[in-house]
């Protein structure tokens, strides 16, 4: 297998402006990037979760991979309260994938009405 890096892009046009890339593939690792929900589901902690696994999931398939192939994760949250709901959408999406995950809580995100994000690395069996 390649090791060529492979730039996976959302079609963001803050990408290119601040230098990033929604995934990156590099042979059968896939790195993708802290996703938040874009604006769905303002203050709603699960909602945003399952809208930002469907992103995770599109960048995912955009790099040759699914969510059967995350062996980690890495869940943000700015209020410790929200970690039931989330994980229980985490466990809805990974519940016989079980990768590897932490849960972090942070002060806060990229805009005040986002309240989780979450980062996936997955390796395409």
């Amino acid at each position: 297998m390649s090791n060529e890096r492979v730039l996976i892009s959302s079609g963001s046009p803050r990408e290119p402006i601040l230098g990033y890339s929604r995934a990156v593939k590099v042979g059968a690792q896939v790195f993708v990037a802290g996703t938040t929900s874009g604006g769905v589901a303002p203050h709603d902690a699960p909602e945003q979760a399952r809208e930002i696994f469907r992103r995770i999931e599109k960048a995912l398939a955009d790099a040759g991979a699914t969510l059967n192939d995350v062996v980690r994760t890495r869940v943000y949250l700015t209020n410790f309260a929200d970690f039931d709901a989330v994980g229980e959408v985490h466990g809805e999406i990974f519940g016989e994938i079980r990768p590897a995950s932490a849960v972090l809580v942070v002060s806060a995100l990229a805009s005040p009405e986002l309240v989780v994000e979450v980062e996936a690395d997955a390796v395409i069996a």
